[in-house]
């Protein structure tokens, strides 16, 4: 059965004073908690919750019919992952004490100042998240299953790392915390971003924006929208990506690249859950959940003070580290057969065979642009393909070997030291390195010499020429 998601998961108010009902949503709904169920008849309030389940029950102690000092064991007994709030206007230490023994989450006395109010409901519902996806991974653990495949259709794997991931991930759908995505570039963290949305049956949009590039004001504009006049040029109101985001999801791209600015801004959306649009100095609730990617290492850019250590911590609530494509090579196969369908689709040509030494050729190979690169290989060489059963190898090479070539410039231009370690004994010969390299690539190669001379860079008549120099026999 799918989880429901934690955004949409009500906080039940229980109080036979319709005023204080009214006055305690309208705190609520104004710090961003969006839904809120008022009962001011306390018989109807285990009825409601047997139909619909609560991230969080504020309960008044003292009401006609059934009191709540009676309801707060039978709540905890029935539903023990639901935080009871108890909330009354009697100041007595004696009530408080035996409240909290009867498994009471907190307890407030009325009048209850607001921030109070809210501090402890958003506590309330970060414990229920944190304890219904306890319980969501120790099945995982249990069964060792997926309850939503659906959502990851679009992840071509078989890869049990990969699986691993997917079962995180449907554990921490249930939250609204914020997720951090990392991993290199190409390895595919957007397609993560938009499971992670599928699997938290959010009914808002998922809203996309790539910051890298933005400036503070950019930003500013581009999330949090503008009024009338709020600078010269804006004729008429904006409203942000996170007003389209309500109720959904907000995908920020490349948060690495932030400026400090920025990073202030952001870090008070995801703490008090509003923002200011420009021009404007009423504040707005936001619903949104913020799921973040990045390619860079932020404990890394914390540690030198290019990243808040504040905003840091609380992105990293949830982590994700998808793994690049060198990680999960048993992949290749199945993603290269999948690329090749969908380019053959996309020109209106039958899919060719990839040949067994393009299989080796690509499982020996580092993929530093992961997925994306091996994609663009595939659509590039069925372009070039002038028919025939099997796919051509050539653009493959021509690609790996550009690749080799730009690395190995990298490398040379890049500063030396010097030797890091002395090496005892005499260091090899030139040709005694050559003929191990070559060795070596044969054997990855699994003897295949067309293979090998692209593993070394060189051309098939120059690795021919070596061997012959060396009356050297390719390894099977």
């Amino acid at each position: 059965m799918k989880e429901k998601s934690f955004a949409s998961l009500p906080v039940f108010l229980v109080d036979d004073e319709e005023s204080v009902l009214h006055a305690t949503a309208a705190v609520l709904h104004s710090a961003g908690v969006a839904k809120v169920e008022m009962v001011s008849d306390s018989r109807e309030l285990l009825p409601a919750l047997e139909r619909q389940p609560a991230g969080a029950v504020l309960l008044d102690l003292f009401m006609p019919h059934i009191t709540g000092s009676k309801l707060l064991p039978d709540i905890v007994h029935l539903y023990p992952e639901v935080p009871v709030i108890v909330m009354t206007a009697a100041l007595d230490v004696e009530t408080a004490v035996r409240s909290m023994k009867e498994g009471a989450f907190d307890y407030l006395v009325k009048p209850v100042e607001e921030s109070r109010l809210v501090a402890s409901v958003r506590h309330a519902l970060e414990v229920h998240s944190l304890r219904r996806q306890m319980g969501v991974l120790k099945r995982y653990l249990l069964s060792d299953c997926l309850q939503n495949n659906d959502a990851f259709a679009g992840i071509v794997t078989n890869s049990r790392k990969m699986r691993a991931l997917f079962q995180y991930l449907e554990a921490v759908a249930v939250s609204a915390e914020p997720v951090l995505i990392s991993g290199e570039t190409g390895a595919g963290k957007e397609m993560f971003a938009h499971a992670l949305h599928k699997l938290s049956g959010l009914s808002g949009q998922f809203v996309q924006v790539n910051v890298a590039g933005l400036d503070d004001t950019l930003f500013s504009d581009t999330l949090f929208g503008h009024k009338k006049g709020a600078f010269t040029g804006a004729d008429q109101s904006r409203a942000g990506l996170i007003a389209q985001a309500a109720g959904g999801t907000l995908f920020l791209d490349e948060i690495g690249d932030l400026s400090m600015a920025s990073q202030v801004k952001l870090l008070r959306l995801l703490q008090e859950h509003m923002y200011f649009p420009l021009g404007s100095d009423v504040a707005r609730p936001s619903d949104a959940r913020v799921v973040c990617a990045t390619n860079r290492n932020l404990a890394q850019m914390m540690r030198q003070n290019h990243f808040r250590s504040d905003l840091f911590f609380r992105l990293s609530v949830h982590q994700v580290e998808v793994p690049p494509l060198r990680q999960h090579k048993e992949d290749i196969p199945l993603l290269l057969q999948h690329f090749l369908d969908e380019a053959a689709a996309a020109i209106n040509k039958p899919a060719p065979e990839p040949s067994n030494e393009l299989l080796t050729l690509l499982a020996n190979y580092h993929f530093p642009g992961n997925v994306r690169e091996l994609r663009a290989m595939v659509f590039n060489a069925m372009a070039l393909h002038r028919g025939g059963a099997v796919l051509a190898m050539d653009s493959f090479r021509q690609a790996i070997q550009k690749q080799q070539k730009m690395g190995a410039e990298e490398h040379a231009a890049e500063p030396s030291d010097g030797l890091p370690i002395l090496i005892p004994g005499r260091f090899p010969t030139l040709d005694e390195v050559e003929e191990a390299m070559v060795r070596e690539a044969l054997k990855r190669a699994k003897g295949n010499q067309g293979v090998a001379a692209t593993l070394l860079g060189l051309s098939r008549p120059a690795l021919n020429r070596r061997l012959a120099r060396r009356a050297m026999q390719p390894e099977s």
